[in-house]
């Protein structure tokens, strides 16, 4: 059976057969580490920087106070704001009826209905107990009342980010307990915490960053409060860079998770070539600062262009993908950022070229045109910062690609840009719900994965293409080690198209979607596994839809 959600996609919920899959522990302790550092990094950044902006004041550098406190409060009411949006939206759909409240329960009925199919007990018991939830709201409005006043309590007090942060924790911890029944749950709450806290790096840390650094060079001192700053804007910058890509990955079950060593490189690899860059910013608007917004707003508008002219797949709708092109621009003038599938080696090339000739301009503009107080060696060790800085970004960034990258090591013969970045891809679509891929392969990003050459022969119906993928009898499988016996949950079909890596799955943009998929998460005993439109086959989805 399907139900839609608002009308944007049909979901097809289809059940499944018990059948061994491997015990695939979802959360360990390196992500709860990973998240308390993470806290660690944005409290070490707020905090610093508020405590810049009080000794700025102390010292009755007012002007300096202003610069300070605007670029704290402005991006954090801007990430709040968008915060709670979200949850209003999330929360509403809870308690509201609707078209999303009405396809939600679309799902239930129909999840409640299979569950019988699936025999078990837990599941009888879970919808019984759904049930009686959902039939006594008497006692609910209170406590309805009580989450509003309490989120907007945080987000008011500035602390959405450390509340999505907690509340990630909880679900993880949570999802390893209960044997992963809070998964999608914390999917959810990680990308969200991801995308908020790239925004507000790169409106409050990059900007923050540049100021700090630029009144050092003015004042050709480092007061201790401003080196901490600094450092800690600079590492929030690239840690949140290099988390938001893990993220995305582990969200993708078509792309291979990456590794905390490989997230290390990433973010040491971001570290220096940022600092060289806000260096080199730094040092320019010292002297030139007219210039300096000139030239910030030209490359703005050239990284954006390119960004539109690659056509991003992104968000759901032309308006929000503009949006986010245009916000993408603005990560451009610091870092790279990949946004599109294809050559990438390529477009990271030429970035990289265009960046340091502008780094290479501004740093040279500065050292002509420095002022009198400015020494010959002075210059010269600032020059050399600049460029070991850049020099030490680039070698991580070929530690990266060449030892740690996900997909495997580049090879030499696949260095040139006219070659496509190889890489592991979505499976076939399966002809039917019995010959699809164990939920823990579906639910989870595979910690191995057959590389393949690419999904434009697949969909195309090429040669090499695999046309059916067909289940091997029982008989002649080679048992996998350490299987546990366990009941597959139900396969949710989103009548959509999958969005290409390196954009996020529907299910995490489309907040209706998300909806849907929690609501049967509740009622079902395992984790249920997305399952996208296959292009090559429409026929076979239209046939196991129904459209309620």
């Amino acid at each position: 059976m399907a139900a839609k959600s608002d009308g944007i996609a049909a979901v097809s919920v289809l059940p499944e057969s018990p059948a061994p899959s491997p015990a695939v522990k979802r959360y360990s302790l390196p992500d709860c580490c990973w998240t308390l550092a993470a806290l660690l990094v944005f409290f070490s950044d707020g905090a610093s920087d508020l405590w810049l902006a009080a000794d700025y004041y102390l010292r009755r550098d007012y002007w300096w106070f202003a610069l300070t406190l605007v670029f704290i409060v402005v991006p954090s009411v801007v990430v709040q704001a968008l915060s709670f949006r979200w949850f209003a939206y999330d929360y509403a759909e809870e308690d509201g009826g609707g078209g999303g409240a009405a396809a939600a329960a679309a799902v239930v009925a129909a999840a409640g209905a299979e569950s019988h199919l699936l025999g078990g007990k837990g599941a009888e018991q879970r919808g019984a107990g759904a049930a009686a939830r959902s039939s006594g709201g008497g006692g609910r409005t209170c406590c309805r009342a009580c989450v509003w006043l309490f989120q907007s309590l945080v987000h008011i007090l500035q602390l959405a980010q450390v509340w999505r942060y907690v509340h990630a924790l909880y679900l993880g911890v949570q999802s390893r307990w209960r044997g992963d029944h809070s998964y999608w749950r914390m999917m959810f709450e990680s990308a969200d915490i991801s995308m908020l806290r790239l925004l507000e790096t790169f409106l409050k840390s990059a900007p923050q960053l540049v100021l700090q650094l630029s009144i050092i060079v003015q004042t050709s001192q480092v007061l201790p409060l401003q080196g901490l700053s600094a450092s800690a804007s600079l590492v929030s910058l690239a840690w949140m860079v290099a988390s938001y890509q893990k993220a995305l990955r582990d969200s993708r079950d078509d792309k291979l998770p990456m590794s905390y060593k490989a997230v290390v490189v990433q973010m040491l690899w971001h570290l220096f070539t940022v600092g060289a860059r806000t260096m080199a910013f730094a040092l320019f608007v010292s002297i030139f600062q007219l210039y300096f917004g000139i030239f910030i707003v030209a490359h703005w508008c050239a990284m954006t262009f390119w960004i539109i002219q690659g056509e991003t797949d992104f968000c759901m709708s032309k308006w929000e993908e503009i949006i986010y092109n245009m916000m993408v621009g603005i990560v451009y003038v610091f870092c790279w950022f990949s946004v599109r599938e294809g050559p990438t080696r390529c477009r990271l090339l030429l970035y990289s070229l265009i960046v340091l000739a502008e780094n290479v301009a501004l740093t040279a503009a500065w050292y002509l045109y420095r002022g009198p107080w400015t020494s010959d060696f002075y210059a010269v060790v600032v020059v050399c910062v600049v460029a070991c800085s850049y020099a030490l970004g680039t070698f991580f960034m070929f530690v990266y690609y060449c030892l740690l990258h996900p997909d495997g090591p580049v090879s030499a013969g696949n260095l040139g840009c006219c070659l496509e970045e190889a890489g592991p891809v979505s499976e076939p679509c399966p002809s039917s719900a019995v010959s699809a891929p164990p939920p823990d392969v579906v639910s989870s990003p595979p910690r191995t994965l057959q590389r393949t050459k690419g999904g434009a022969e697949q969909e195309a119906g090429g040669e090499g293409a695999d046309v059916f993928q067909v289940r091997p009898p029982a008989g002649l499988r080679t048992p996998a080690p350490r299987l546990t016996p366990k009941t597959e949950g139900p396969v949710i079909r989103i009548d959509l198209p999958r969005k290409q890596y390196p954009a996020w799955d529907a299910h995490f943009i489309d907040r209706r979607l998300r909806k849907t998929i929690l609501v049967l998460e509740a009622a079902s005993p395992v984790t249920p596994r997305i399952q996208y439109r296959c292009l090559g086959t429409p026929k076979e989805v239209m046939e196991y839809e129904t459209t309620v």
